[in-house]
């Protein structure tokens, strides 16, 4: 039996506030927190809290204790990823620093009544009920594990993030599986037998809002910041109903062809630097990674299995004879060695599906 643990975010906009002072004093607890772990080296959760929870509980007695924990978390995350950043010298800060109005929370410090539509919040006073409006909200969640959360303030808006998880069993693995190609402006998807063109228009949507804000930019205005956010908005939303829409069209497919297994590109690669300045903008912009997790977490959902392939040549060799292929046309490719012509997605797929298969053959020899 195969087992898998799926992770879903969903965001709230709250009614009603919170005291500033414990967004300020989270703020001050992780900076204090950074700067011992900058200065010591820290990177362990269990060791920062070690050496510093008592010390924070005195300073601040009347913070439940669980602050001090997610605090902890938060400030080992940022010290890690800016060290990364530094490693490859693109940390613009001499040592790290935490500005944002975010609080962590975990299960202790708050919790959440779908039936009611509120939430319960601790803080210093005691525990503060908030209702929830207009959010991500599926019913899906209510059959799910709740663990962490986050809380975000922007400007005079209050919003609660808060991560769920379900243990799913998989379907066993069988000979059937659909493969998805994802590109700028299409997803091809399918079998053997049976390949999908879904047009998406993202690399079109993408480039209008970009000229758009660009616009705004050369030309301030007393407005531009509620504009830039509108249409930053604007175009989120259009793009995630596109990948949604795309994701439950791959899953249905696999479902009708009894398919046990969806497989994706390994594209961690795609965003390497490139000659062409407009081609590393259009990259940039391009949410390929997104859809992948959308499509990841929905397929578990129906207890399909994802795996993911090695992306090298998966449009440049030919499906039947493995040669070399060559341009002929707009976006057709030629085997000089067998003869096939076809699109370059559609050959996309078939190696993506060749190279699952193969894999999963040398799982089966070499367990």
């Amino acid at each position: 039996m195969l087992l898998e643990t799926v992770k879903l975010t969903a965001g709230f906009k709250l009614d009603g506030s919170l005291p500033e002072s414990l967004f300020s004093m989270y703020r001050e607890i992780v900076n204090l927190l950074l700067d011992y772990a900058w200065a010591k080296g820290v990177i362990s959760f269990k060791k920062l809290k070690a050496e510093k929870y008592n010390e924070l509980r005195m300073k601040y007695p009347g913070l439940p204790s669980h602050y001090i924990y997610t605090a902890c978390q938060m400030a080992c995350s940022i010290y890690k990823s800016f060290r990364k950043l530094k490693r490859r010298r693109l940390a613009k800060a001499e040592k790290p620093f935490f500005k944002k109005q975010v609080v962590m929370l975990d299960d202790h410090l708050f919790s959440v009544d779908f039936e009611n539509w509120e939430t319960s919040i601790a803080n210093e006073s005691g525990r503060i009920k908030l209702k929830l409006l207009h959010g991500t909200y599926h019913k899906k969640l209510e059959d799910m594990r709740i663990g962490q959360a986050w809380l975000v303030k922007r400007e005079n808006s209050l919003y609660l993030k808060i991560v769920s998880s379900k243990i799913i069993e998989l379907l066993e693995p069988n000979d059937k599986a659909v493969a998805v190609d994802i590109n700028e402006n299409n997803i091809v998807s399918g079998s053997e037998k049976n390949i999908t063109n879904i047009k998406t228009r993202e690399r079109i949507i993408r480039t209008t809002y970009f000229l758009k804000r660009r616009k705004l930019q050369s030309n301030p205005r007393l407005n531009e910041k509620p504009l830039l956010a509108k249409y930053k908005s604007r175009e989120q939303r259009r793009i995630n109903v596109i990948y949604h829409e795309i994701a439950n069209q791959i899953i249905t497919e696999a479902k009708k062809i009894a398919a046990s297994t969806i497989v994706l590109e390994n594209l961690s690669n795609m965003r390497r630097k490139r000659s062409s300045k407009a081609l590393n903008g259009r990259l940039n912009r391009w949410s390929f990674r997104k859809l992948q997790n959308i499509i990841d977490y929905k397929a578990k959902l129906a207890s399909l299995n994802v795996k993911y392939v090695d992306a090298k040549d998966t449009s440049s060799l030919c499906p039947i004879c493995r040669g070399k292929l060559s341009p002929n046309g707009y976006r057709l490719m030629i085997c000089p060695t067998c003869g096939l012509e076809e699109d370059r997605d559609v050959i996309a797929v078939k190696n993506i599906l060749h190279k699952y298969q193969r894999d999963v053959g040398a799982s089966s020899v070499h367990p």
